[in-house]
């Protein structure tokens, strides 16, 4: 993409990038190539930014902020008003002078913003955020709002206001801009054709057979219908074998395996008992032996059925009641067929007066009225998206094109959600995590330290999990289950536990010292491992002996110690020979190092450290600088464009350990303790330095005598005459010897 506006650029978090310093700037944003951009889209869900500004800028409503509808939105925004520097403000109001008339949409939207002042009965010379966020109070006195929905207050007349009331509560009522309950042209329709389908319904009602008591009759029909046709059933197999009869009856084992119990308890068991006991006449009893548990039904069916079939019988068959069930199929078949049940609680006198009054069409044309404003209605809220991205999108720009935010020391970046405080330290580059699934592989090729968190607040119900990025400190104490606090960006508390750790190096002082840590953790696993054996095997023979003892398999005194002289002599002796070789290398250390100026012994240590630390911090420096926030961000739904490092210097900033003054006075108690373990430390270091002098001593003499015997032996030797010289006389040369 070829570029024909003079961009400026800055290295930002060790980057290049766009500078966006004007409004003209911002206004050119669609000729910026999109290779330069840092972000080319964001996730509208997990910022730390205003929720209605994300849904404006996300004109397709995908959930995801895309260059191209930040490019739209700097457009639009940047030409319906006179001065784009204003944005660079982030004030939420505009002078009515601010807005470019000269532009088609400008002017709309500079007789809208008057509009809203109007309908507020408010008198000034521009308007801001606190006006235009309510629409409810914009168009709360409104006849007409350009939504589509008409509310009481649409109509002047009477019946037109009674008509809309019975249809809102006969539905559901759609919310008008005002805030009220109101109904669309569909509603109003659909209202008309229940109330048409519920009249016609109702004017082909079929009369009862049992007249204003047929619904009850019917309802007592059905409830016990199914256990007459039991019980007939139960007769005809009686007729049929009457060998059966015990067994479709009650069984007096059946009522004894209850009668022990509460039998008003057990209705539901007795329920399932014949309704009456059946006989092989097939008749059904009318004023007596029904089952106790259905007697109160039967009692009302008796009452309106069969006491006005049957008023002088005392059992009918199983025809009978049939002939019963066969005069409710009109009732029944005109009950089923019913439509308009939404409109029933109008009653059938109002439902007929509305459909003869038929104000169908006159509610339609209040629909038409309000729809007639709708291009007046959007640009009042056109106002407000306005003055939302007068105050937001510089803010925005600057976290999306350039990541300014982040790197800068005087705000926090929309993706961070606030201030973690763990192991004595706390960071502040936390992020809120959208989907975890997404996460790991990702994060991990980040380079960074992430505690993963899971962050719950039981007051307010809420509960999200956060990424948290540790850059400086010491990691020793940090593991999965570690409990912290957690506050977000407006000072509200959490309880945070760590779920998980992506692990990455985190400083160049936890690189120095790794080493001598490794080193250390291994000698005291072998320690502890050597002991635990040795602790093992003591215990193990032990307990051998002792079972030995204790089973008769060995005498008693098998467990005794035989005290041989010899053996603890060449102990001594070994342990003596240790303790004088101990010696004679402190003797030699010290000699050594007295022969070594102080300096160079310093240099020396000073070059061993390096040696063992040097490539460890070497290898971390080279990770910190390349350490990256991109990953993280690009797991969390963003589709970073460019590198986000976060070297070491500005780790320092983002994590802030824990700094302690050095104080003079101490807990005596405490001190006492140091005290008395210092004190033991160099009583042993004291007494095996004197231990190594006093056995190491007389060594070092006795070599150093040895050593001048052989010297000079080897001195005689060397003045000793060659072949044919002249002898000296033994005297002469003892002479000279003591000489």
């Amino acid at each position: 993409m070829k570029e024909n506006y003079n961009w400026k650029y800055a290295s930002v978090g060790g980057t290049v990038r766009v500078k966006l310093e004007s409004g003209a700037d911002i206004a050119n944003l669609d000729k910026l190539d999109r290779k330069k951009w840092t972000v080319l889209s964001c996730p509208t869900t997990g910022l730390e930014f205003d929720d209605k500004t994300l849904k404006l800028l996300d004109e397709d409503g995908d959930g995801r902020i895309h260059v191209d509808e930040v490019i739209a939105a700097s457009q639009w925004v940047t030409g319906v008003i006179k001065d784009p520097d204003l944005l660079l403000k982030g004030q939420d109001c505009l002078k009515f002078t601010d807005f470019n008339t000269e532009n088609e949409e400008g002017a709309k939207l500079e007789k809208s913003a008057r509009q809203i002042l109007a309908n507020l009965k408010i008198e000034k010379d521009g308007i801001s955020l606190a006006e235009t966020s309510d629409n409810e109070k914009i168009f709360a006195d409104t006849q007409f709002n350009g939504d589509g929905i008409i509310t009481e207050a649409s109509a002047d007349d009477e019946i037109l206001k009674e008509t809309i009331k019975n249809i809102i509560a006969t539905t559901t009522p759609s919310k008008d801009r005002s805030g009220a309950d109101g109904v669309t042209a569909d509603q109003i329709d659909a209202f008309y054709a229940t109330c048409a389908d519920y009249s016609a319904w109702k004017a082909a009602e079929e009369k009862g057979p049992y007249g204003e008591n047929t619904e009850a009759a019917l309802a007592a029909c059905d409830a016990l219908k199914e256990k007459i046709a039991d019980y007939f059933m139960r007769c005809k197999l009686i007729s049929f074998n009457d060998a059966v009869a015990g067994v479709v009856d009650v069984s007096v084992d059946k009522v004894g395996a209850i009668s022990d119990g509460d039998l008003a308890a057990a209705a539901g068991e007795i329920a399932t008992y014949p309704l009456a006991r059946p006989s092989a006449d097939g008749k059904l009893p009318l004023n007596g032996g029904i089952n106790p548990a259905w007697k109160g039904a039967f009692a009302t069916l008796k009452a309106l059925v069969f006491d006005v079939e049957f008023p002088k019988k005392d059992a009918i068959t199983e025809e009978e009641w049939l002939g019963v069930l066969a005069k409710f199929d009109a009732y029944s078949a005109w009950k089923a067929a019913k439509k308009g049940a939404e409109v029933e609680a109008l009653g059938i006198n109002v439902v007929n007066a509305t459909l003869k009054a038929d104000k169908k069409a006159a509610l339609l044309e209040l629909i038409e009225k309000d729809k007639a404003l709708e291009p007046e209605a959007l640009s009042i809220e056109a106002v407000d998206k306005l003055l939302h991205y007068v105050r937001d999108f510089y803010k925005f720009l600057k976290n999306y094109v350039v990541f300014e935010d982040f790197y800068s020391k005087k705000d926090k970046a929309i993706f961070q959600a606030g201030r973690l405080y763990i192991d004595q330290r706390s960071t502040d580059l936390c992020i809120k995590v959208i989907d975890a699934g997404k996460q790991g592989d990702i994060s991990s090729l980040s380079g960074m330290y992430i505690l993963y968190c899971s962050c719950t607040n039981k007051v307010n119900g809420k509960s999200f999990p956060i990424a948290a990025v540790l850059t400086d400190g010491d990691v020793d104490g940090l593991r999965p289950g570690k409990n912290a606090i957690f506050y977000d960006r407006d000072g509200v508390q959490y309880d945070a536990t760590v779920t998980s750790i992506v692990d990455n190096p985190i400083s160049l002082r936890q690189a120095f010292w790794a080493p001598y840590k490794k080193v250390a953790k291994w000698i005291s696993d072998k320690v502890d491992k050597s002991a635990a054996e040795k602790n093992d095997k003591s215990m193990a023979g032990l307990t051998a002996s002792a079972d030995k003892a204790t089973s008769g398999t060995a005498p008693a005194t098998a467990i005794q110690s035989n005290f041989d002289i010899a053996k603890f002599a060449g102990i001594f002796a070994a342990l003596g020979m240790a303790l004088g070789l101990l010696g004679q290398f402190v003797v030699s250390l010290v000699k050594g190092i007295a022969a070594i100026k102080w300096w160079a012994l310093i240099l020396i240590i000073i070059g061993l450290m390096l040696v063992i630390s040097l490539p460890s911090v070497f290898i971390t420096w080279r990770k910190l600088r390349r350490r990256d926030l991109g990953p993280v961000l690009n797991a969390n739904g963003w589709a970073v464009n460019a590198a986000a490092y976060v070297k070491p210097k500005f780790g320092k900033d983002l994590t802030s350990i824990a700094k302690y003054p050095k104080l003079k006075a101490v807990d005596p108690v405490e001190a006492k303790k140091v005290r008395r373990r210092k004190c033991i430390i160099w009583t042993i270091i004291i007494l095996l330095l004197a231990a190594g002098v006093y056995f190491g001593v007389p060594k070092y003499k006795a070599c150093k005598a040895a050593k001048a015997e052989t010297e000079a032996a080897a001195a005689i030797e060397a003045d000793a005459p060659e072949a044919g010289a002249e002898e000296v006389p033994v005297e002469e040369l003892a002479t000279e010897t003591a000489e």
